[in-house]
C-alpha cells in the first residue's frame, strides 16, 4: 500500500506508526524494529512491496525471523527461518513448509509507504 502525502495524517490518526527509512531497507534481506514493544521483521521484496511480520520463530521462540532466507514459492513472497528452515508466506505468515512439524503462523502487519517512510498498522491487522 503506498500512501500519498495529504493521506500521512489521517493514516497516523488511524493506527498507523512510522517504523523507518524506506532506505533503511534492502531488498530481500530483513531488519528487525520495534512496533511499540513487540518486534517485527521487515522486508522489502525485488518487487518494491514491503512486508512485515512477527520477528520471533513460532517454532524455535528466538526472534530470528528478520535474519531468514527471502525467497518465492510461485508467486508467492517468502521467508525461511534460520532457525529450523520453516518457510512462511510474507503476506498471510502461513507456514507453506513446516518441516514435519504441527503448522504455526506468523503474525502479520499491513505496511504502507509514504513520502519515503515506512509505516505498520498497530493493532490486529
Amino acid at each position: 500500500m503506498t500512501l500519498l502525502a495529504h493521506e500521512m495524517d489521517a493514516a497516523v490518526a488511524e493506527g498507523w506508526t512510522a517504523i523507518c527509512a524506506l532506505a533503511d531497507l534492502e531488498r530481500e534481506r530483513g531488519r528487525a524494529a520495534l512496533l511499540g514493544d513487540v518486534q517485527v521483521a521487515l522486508f522489502l521484496t525485488h518487487a518494491g512491496r514491503v512486508h512485515a511480520v512477527q520477528n520471533l520463530d513460532p517454532y524455535s521462540g528466538a526472534h530470528v525471523i528478520s535474519r531468514g532466507i527471502v525467497g518465492t514459492r510461485q508467486d508467492v513472497p517468502t521467508v525461511a527461518s534460520p532457525m529450523y528452515k520453516q518457510v512462511f508466506d510474507l503476506r498471510t505468515g502461513v507456514c507453506l513448509e513446516t518441516q514435519g512439524k504441527e503448522p504455526r503462523t506468523l503474525r502479520v502487519w499491513p505496511a504502507a509507504v509514504a513520502d519515503g517512510i515506512v509505516y505498520l498498522r498497530k493493532g490486529q491487522p
